[in-house]
């Protein structure tokens, strides 16, 4: 099967540890930077921060609702949270890599997923990583927004 890929990275003024501390705090923080009307609600269903977390979401994409169960993993620590959808062969993984001898920080939010074969699968694979780049930017720029505001 196909692998489809969405990305999009940001430049941010503040720490990495600042940054990533807000990605990891489902209960409080993470909400604040999800890019309305997009995602519209989201619910802690265990833990709250990072690794061993499963969250709720309900996300809005092409006039459709639908709700992701996905359980947070952190395969490096202070760097790199991973949102494994528990439902589909798709995850989200947060970069988060100092620069700047640490006052900035470059964020990086990628999707993979398995790509259904075909010309529908390609129409929707196109369709879906330009979406989800759009929805990234924005997360991207609530995410500096939030951080600055702190």
């Amino acid at each position: 099967m196909r692998r489809a890929h969405a990305e999009a990275s940001a430049l941010i003024d503040a720490p990495a540890a600042e940054i990533y501390a807000v990605l990891t705090d489902y209960g409080n923080a993470h909400p604040h930077i999800l890019p309305k009307p997009y995602f519209t609600k989201l619910a802690v269903e265990q833990g709250g921060i990072g690794a061993g977390t499963i969250i709720r979401t309900h996300m809005r994409v092409f006039v459709t609702e639908r709700i992701v169960r996905q359980r947070v993993s952190e395969p490096e620590p202070g760097r790199v949270l991973v949102e494994q959808d528990m439902d589909a062969d798709l995850a989200t993984t947060f970069t988060v890599t100092p620069v700047a001898d640490g006052q900035q920080a470059q964020v990086t939010i990628t999707t993979d997923w398995a790509a259904k074969a075909g010309i529908m699968g390609w129409i929707e694979q196109t369709l879906t990583r330009r979406m989800l780049q759009s929805i990234y930017i924005k997360e991207l720029r609530q995410l500096a927004d939030y951080v600055k505001r702190r």
